[in-house]
């Protein structure tokens, strides 16, 4: 049998906490030293067994074990839980779908794309409501999203933003003038150019380390088994075969239903290879900022905030007053090769404070205390999923494309009603069931994905130069969701 490449750490609180502010800030806070739990040392029988401890796997077993608490459930992670992406992300609990509303229109029709974006609207009310309920202490504060235009350019993206929430009568959209924002923000425009504003409702500012943590906590309580340190190798109907890292004792789980939940990490895996694109995103957090700059800068607690660039930024004001600030830029590696390596950029993260710097004036020379990153999971139709094979008990969820904080939620819903074969409103989701086409082999793919994070970055430059939108970001666009 062909293995997957070894990516495990050494298992110590510091090899955790290095992997981003979330996690160090569990640390050193005192809240959660990241010690990890007990692996699985020996063959197993249950009925249902995740594959990875990130937030897809967290929130079905959650949703298991609250429908039909007689399920055996089993979580089986490779390091501790929330280390990959779920530990790692904005902390935007969104209402975002990689797939826009007009692309979902045109694939399924108007209802199913309107049934799509109120689910996910639901979603982040319905994550408060959980966070809420259980006692989960993850600094959810729903502030919405503020999206700034700074250019003329960027208006006009914004302006058919607007109009197309209001064409499909779910997202509530509310633009900001040019003396609004002025009044409100400390944002700069570019080339003179006064910005303007839309405020999306339908988001929470959250701390992605405490979420993960705390939800592998209450899934524990309700009786589900979660086992680090437990490396899946191959799985296949009814079996999944694992390896303990620390004493390499390999064994058998058998189960009924079997979800395999790893995004990003999913192609060090056989079965998983060319579904799903590993592309990394970086981010940086600054120091606690003073209340005089954060008045400046206008961002409340609770809100994130972006801009119309095509290629991607996203931030937030942090519980305990830092920006924490991402971006896409990360090239893809050859043979969607993992790396920690991959995870620090310093070029990329020169250019986030940059641009960090050029949004917010007053930010100054405000120091940057962590740098980070991880895979995100991109499946080649830029359509997320969550699907299952009642046939072979073998169920998958994944391809956010970043926006999986919320989305994980409405997967594990989902993925609960198909496993227990109930016929609802999710199961017949656009995304339910979803198969999405191979990436193609190298070197296809590895020119293909390069060109477009090359090609997003490019249209940027253009619409700069130009003052008119992108033909490059249209050419792009069919083939990211839009």
């Amino acid at each position: 049998m062909v293995r997957p490449p070894r990516l495990v750490t050494d298992g110590t609180p510091e090899s955790y906490r290095r992997a981003s502010f979330w996690l160090d800030d569990l640390v050193s806070s005192g809240r959660d030293p990241l010690r990890p739990r007990g692996a699985l040392t020996s063959d197993a029988s249950f009925d249902v067994c995740l594959i990875g401890g990130g937030l897809t796997a967290l929130w079905t077993a959650y949703a298991l074990a609250k429908a039909a608490p007689g399920l055996r459930i089993a979580v089986l992670e490779r390091e501790i839980a929330g280390f990959g992406a779920s530990g790692r992300n904005g902390g935007w609990c969104s209402a975002l779908f990689p797939r826009s509303a007009g692309s979902l229109e045109r694939a399924y029709g108007r209802a199913a794309a309107v049934a799509m974006r109120q689910a996910m609207v639901d979603t982040v009310d319905e994550i408060g409501r959980v966070v809420a309920e259980e006692g989960i202490d993850c600094d959810f504060v729903k502030g919405g999203t503020v999206s700034f235009a700074r250019t003329a350019v960027q208006r006009l993206a914004a302006e058919a933003e607007v109009a197309e929430a209001q064409r499909f009568g779910v997202d509530d959209l509310s633009p900001l003038d040019e003396s609004t924002v002025a009044e409100r923000f400390g944002v700069a425009g570019v080339d003179g150019t006064q910005p303007t504003a839309v405020i999306d409702p339908a988001c929470a500012r959250v701390h992605p380390g405490k979420l993960a943590r705390g939800l592998a906590e209450v899934v524990e309580g309700l009786g589900v088994a979660v086992f680090e340190r437990t490396e899946v190798l191959d799985w296949a109907a009814g079996r999944v075969r694992f390896r303990a890292v620390d004493d390499g004792m390999e064994g058998i789980v058998s189960a009924r239903h079997i979800i395999v939940a790893t995004e990003g990490y999913g192609p060090t895996l056989p079965r998983v290879k060319r579904r799903i694109l590993p592309i990394y995103s970086l981010m940086i957090a600054t120091e606690p900022l003073s209340a005089e700059m954060w008045d400046e800068i206008g961002i409340e607690h609770g809100q994130t905030f972006s801009d119309y660039r095509h290629l991607l930024v996203y931030g937030q004001r942090t519980s305990d007053d830092r920006i924490a600030f991402g971006g896409r830029g990360a090239r893809y590696h050859w043979g969607s090769t993992i790396s920690p390596g991959y995870e620090r950029v310093d070029r990329v993260f020169a250019h986030l404070r940059s641009t960090l710097g050029d949004l917010f004036p007053a930010l100054g020379g405000a120091r940057v205390t962590h740098r980070w990153g991880g895979p995100l999971g991109v499946a080649r139709d830029w359509h997320a999923t969550a699907s299952y094979n009642p046939k072979t008990g073998v169920g998958f969820a994944g391809g956010y494309v970043g926006d999986g904080l919320s989305t994980t939620n409405l997967a594990g819903r989902t993925l609960r009603d198909l496993v227990l074969e109930n016929d609802t409103e999710l199961t017949r989701l656009p995304w339910a069931n979803h198969r999405s086409p191979l990436w193609e082999p190298e070197p296809f793919r590895f020119v293909g994905a390069n060109l477009g994070v090359t090609g997003m970055g490019l249209a940027d430059v253009e619409e700069r130069m130009t003052g008119r939108s992108s033909k490059i970001a249209r050419l792009i666009g069919p083939l990211v969701g839009h």
